[in-house]
């Protein structure tokens, strides 16, 4: 049985819109519209049970997942959202015990998701170059609980002559020109390893799908994800007035040998 106890991470929910994502303690309280919530109340109970606030409200205390820590997540900057994430996992066919090369923490969103699939046999190598971020996501990663399997690192690989990971069977690229580090990317992925591109406009897309082309990466993809919610309710359901539309392109890639060299 899956019980809550001192320190255990639990999401307060009362509907879908209202969630408190928090770590148990002691005799610590949230104030909130729906009334009091008392740590207190919680220890003991198994996750799905529910409590009282003093205004005599139900919240129930789920077991936070990746896609709640997510969302909870504290920002530093633009986050890759769920919905581009599952398609990231799903189309680059990531598993445990491979290894992630991610160029651009930022907040540490997909990091976050990346390390919770590879786990516990694979790591995720991240890089940035903003020890703002760098901090912002390694507080995000430590609330998640998954700073075993993600090696952070503040490093600019477009200017890096180094290799810092070979072998990788996923990179990532967050960057405003991810053209720029193709070539070092390259040099860090196994043969028909996948690359995944974050890109606000088209003409980032355009032209880096070039110089894909050019560096010898095969199966190019460019995508985007659309989510639409449902409120399903007795005799009136209908489609959310409120929901994510765009938020990113995906540029997406194989490498592969062009030639009969195969030394990169």
């Amino acid at each position: 049985m899956d019980v809550i106890k001192q320190g255990s991470p639990v999401l307060f929910q009362y509907n879908q819109t209202k969630k408190w994502l928090t770590t148990i303690s002691g005799d610590d309280v949230l104030h909130t519209h729906i009334g009091i919530i008392r740590h207190a109340d919680a220890i003991g109970r198994r996750y799905g049970s529910r409590i009282i606030t003093n205004k005599e409200k139900y919240v129930y205390l789920l077991k936070p997942t990746t896609y709640d820590f997510i969302m909870k997540i504290q920002h530093g900057t633009q986050i890759v959202y769920p919905k581009d994430i599952g398609y990231i996992l799903a189309r680059s066919g990531l598993e445990g015990g491979q290894t992630v090369v991610e160029i651009g923490t930022g907040s540490g969103a997909l990091t976050t998701a990346l390390a919770g699939v590879v786990r516990p046999r694979g790591r995720v190598y991240t890089f940035d170059v903003d020890e703002r971020f760098i901090k912002i996501a390694e507080k995000n990663i430590r609330r998640a609980g998954l700073q075993k399997y993600i090696i952070q690192q503040k490093m600019d690989i477009r200017d890096s002559e180094d290799t810092p990971v070979r072998d990788a069977d996923l990179a990532i690229i967050d960057l405003g020109d991810p053209w720029s580090v193709i070539p070092q990317v390259r040099r860090m992925l196994k043969g028909s390893g996948s690359v995944f591109a974050v890109c606000p406009t088209m003409n980032q897309l355009e032209r880096l799908a070039g110089i894909l082309t050019q560096n010898q990466f095969t199966d190019i993809e460019c995508s985007e994800r659309i989510l639409r919610t449902i409120e399903a309710r007795e005799g009136k359901t209908r489609h959310s007035f409120q929901g994510i539309g765009h938020t990113a392109y995906l540029c997406y890639a194989r490498k592969a040998y062009f030639g009969e060299d195969q030394n990169d």
